[in-house]
């Protein structure tokens, strides 16, 4: 009974909303609304009955309203639209000339037995064009409002539809590598006949699950994302092994933070890949990670061999990582965040500093 009683109220609702937002009804309404202040307006002008300038008010009603939907629906798309805006104003005074005087002739006519009604219809018809030229405006006025609002209304909706694929272009691109990378890792303890290729594969499901089922959502707690980056650099320590020194410092409060997902991974990854080579018999990757109220500062260094490595096809998307995380960065946290890189010979330095107390825009929701 109660679910019977909760679908018909839903139905009521859903009947209720159409109805207000039925274009018909708030025309209906405008004119009803204008009805009731014109009689009021003639009442205490000229101390007349209800029903005498009820009737009366009637008439110059239906003529504004020939007025405006003559000039929404025929001159406004064929004329203002168009830019012929010197024969639109011609055209809209003309349209006045004309049905002001029909409303006096209609006036003049229903008062056949009033002398006195018709005589001050004949002396008020000068004045008559003003308000209805006024009426003419206004909907000109309101019909040039509502085609930029909707217009504008548009544009931000095609703009937030191109940032969303825009972000999940660049989501995507964060996937591959760490997929590509993490199974090298796997690869080469398997070749090892490791005992810690168990271990990567845990590692890895709990990454994967994270990346599949956390990180569609606008943002994550921080302390997540720290979880997420521990597990990336502990596969790493078991693939690097003694050769590389890898410290992860993480200072402050995490847990009640928020912040958009698999913002940090790129920097990590273009550490490895990118900042260790052959050449290199003791490199190191030192990530600090600071967090003070609503201000977080990450910074990552990491050793470089004098000798540049020759550019391979292996490092041709080297580059793409960083591009890729400073636009989600401009997307997600405009003018909200500071990013600087310190490339030397010897290392290469990235600091970001972040402010957590923004939240990303919804076009981050995918």
């Amino acid at each position: 009974m109660s679910s019977m009683s909760s679908f018909m109220s839903n139905q009521f609702r859903a009947k209720i909303y159409d109805l207000l937002t039925n274009r018909i009804v708030y025309h209906g309404l405008f004119w009803l609304v204008l009805l009731i202040l014109l009689t009021a307006f003639e009442m205490m002008l000229n101390h007349q009955g209800l029903f005498f300038t009820l009737s009366n008010q009637l008439v110059t009603v239906a003529i504004y309203s020939v007025v405006v939907y003559f000039n929404l629906f025929y001159l406004i798309p064929n004329y203002l639209t168009r830019k012929r805006f010197l024969t639109y104003g011609w055209l809209l005074i003309l349209l006045v000339i004309i049905v002001t005087p029909l409303k006096a002739m209609i006036l003049y006519l229903k008062f056949a037995n009033h002398p006195v009604a018709q005589s001050r219809v004949i002396s008020e018809l000068n004045f008559a064009f003003i308000p209805t030229l006024l009426i003419a405006g206004a909907s000109t006025l309101f019909k040039i409002t509502t085609d930029w609002v909707r217009h504008l209304r548009e544009r931000q909706e095609l703009e937030t539809q191109t940032m969303q694929s825009e972000l999940r272009f660049l989501k995507s691109q964060i996937n591959p590598h760490f997929l590509f990378n993490t199974l090298n890792n796997l690869y080469a303890l398997t070749l090892k006949k490791s005992d810690k290729a168990p271990e990567i594969v845990i590692k890895l499901s709990e990454m994967m699950r994270y990346m599949l089922y956390e990180c569609n959502e606008k943002q994550v707690y921080l302390s997540k994302e720290v979880n997420y980056l521990r597990n990336y650099l502990d596969l790493e320590r078991l693939r690097q092994g003694k050769n590389v020194e890898i410290t992860f410092e993480v200072n402050g409060n995490i847990s009640d933070q928020m912040i958009a997902p698999l913002l940090f991974i790129p920097f990590l990854e273009n550490s490895f890949k990118h900042g260790l080579n052959n050449n290199l018999t003791q490199g190191y990757v030192h990530i600090r990670l600071q967090v003070d109220m609503k201000e977080l500062q990450l910074y990552i260094e990491n050793s470089k061999s004098p000798v540049v490595p020759k550019p391979d096809s292996n490092r041709k998307s080297g580059g793409i990582g960083l591009v890729n995380v400073r636009r989600r960065l401009n997307i997600l946290y405009p003018n909200e965040y500071e990013l600087q890189i310190d490339d030397s010979p010897t290392s290469y330095g990235v600091l970001l500093s972040l402010n957590l107390d923004h939240e990303p825009d919804q076009t981050s929701q995918l």
